[in-house]
């Protein structure tokens, strides 16, 4: 048990450092945008939200995904699991729930520094 616990949180740390690469790497990848709608007079809350819901864009696909690999492996879950089905509605809530505030402040640290960026340092790259 207690070594299943363990890769799960090191599963779960792994899937926040990806998340969070992920999304300053198209943070990166868009700056010139970013900088040009800074400069037009997008807010920052505008740029914030921008780059937080493309994030959870991809938390919804991975949940929608892992949802599936879920319900094809419900067998050898069930198997593997001593006095839970894999079916319980509090585990798979508490999963989800946990799995939802991680990725989310995972998304929620590029997000942060996006509306940041100096539009004339962004231009003039």
């Amino acid at each position: 048990m207690l070594l299943s616990i363990n890769f799960g949180c090191l599963a779960l740390f792994l899937a926040a450092i990806g998340i969070y690469g992920v999304l300053a790497y198209l943070v990166t990848l868009r700056m010139k945008e970013i900088g040009i709608r800074i400069a037009l007079g997008s807010s920052s809350h505008a740029v914030f939200h921008l780059i937080l819901s493309e994030g959870l864009l991809l938390i919804v696909t991975g949940f929608a995904l892992g949802a599936a690999g879920a319900i094809a492996l419900r067998r050898t879950l069930e198997s593997e699991l001593f006095g839970v089905r894999a079916s319980d509605p509090l585990v798979l809530v508490l999963a989800v729930a946990t799995l939802a505030l991680v990725a989310l402040a995972a998304c929620a640290i590029p997000a942060r520094s996006a509306p940041r960026i100096d539009p004339i340092v962004a231009l003039a790259e």
